[in-house]
């Protein structure tokens, strides 16, 4: 298999890690980027890889990656948008807007946006870490983005999961004739530092000894990326889908509606100012 420079967000823990190691032993160029300096160093050293930290939080921090990307990265192959979690009470970030949304949904849009030069002369492959949750607890309201009406930690979590497919499903409506493939998964429920900062259901499961028993392991959740990200588009897996188990799932009836998908898209590119 021909070596691949492969970037991957929220690589710092968890599946990110476990798949930056997995893809450096199938041959691959990985490039590490983390919140954490400390953890993202240790995975970058560990795997002997380039790494970059940026905080999704800050949407400043994400233009520096991206111009840090550009200019280091004359080609990417593949560009893992797999930061993200889920948080407690509603926080707005010092862009002003509520945290689940810019970390899992606008801070991922941008930067994948910044790189779009790249990644269309690379033929990339764009792969967005979404989640279960998006069927369970998503109810996008367009008008109602930041959740200001209802929000809970786990609708604004479902929302942002379900916004990671609209956005794989447009990004391959107006880029797939231009050479990128955009694909969408679920990783499992995971036995990571997932949801360590929420509350409430998602806390308890993922921070339980005995709950966590019946999560998957960080390696499970890595090969679902690695597989995703070793892959080719239109053999291995379609491009525009949303994958559970290496196979197309059903999640979200939102999910097709794809005049949501160009809304969602068209409001993004206001709020991220593009």
């Amino acid at each position: 298999m021909a070596q691949q420079t492969i970037v991957i967000t929220g690589a710092s823990d968890g599946i990110g890690a476990a798949a930056a190691h997995q893809l450096t032993e199938n041959g691959h160029k990985v490039i590490v980027v983390g919140r954490s300096a400390q953890k993202t160093a240790a995975v970058a050293r560990a795997i002997d890889a380039p790494f970059h930290v940026a905080d999704f939080a800050d949407l400043t921090q994400v233009r520096h990656l991206a111009d840090e990307l550009t200019a280091s990265c004359p080609r990417i192959d593949v560009l893992a948008n797999n930061a993200g979690g889920i948080f407690g009470d509603r926080e707005v970030t010092v862009d002003g807007y509520e945290k689940t949304f810019q970390v899992n949904h606008l801070a991922p849009f941008l930067l994948t946006h910044l790189l779009l030069p790249t990644l269309i002369e690379s033929n990339a492959k764009v792969i967005q870490t979404s989640s279960i949750g998006a069927r369970i607890f998503g109810n996008v309201d367009i008008d109602d983005l930041q959740n200001e009406k209802k929000y809970s930690p786990q609708k604004a979590y479902g929302d942002a999961k379900l916004e990671n497919i609209l956005f794989t499903k447009e990004l391959h409506r107006r880029y797939g004739a231009h050479g990128i493939t955009a694909v969408a998964f679920h990783p499992g429920n995971i036995a990571s530092n997932f949801a360590h900062q929420s509350k409430g259901l998602f806390r308890f499961v993922y921070n339980n000894p005995v709950t966590r028993l019946m999560l998957s392991s960080t390696q499970k959740g890595g090969a679902a990326l690695t597989w995703l990200a070793d892959g080719t588009p239109g053999t291995t897996w379609q491009p525009g889908e949303y994958y559970e188990n290496k196979k197309i799932a059903k999640t979200s009836p939102q999910a097709g509606d794809m005049t949501l998908a160009q809304q969602l898209w068209d409001r993004s590119t206001i709020l991220a100012g593009l």
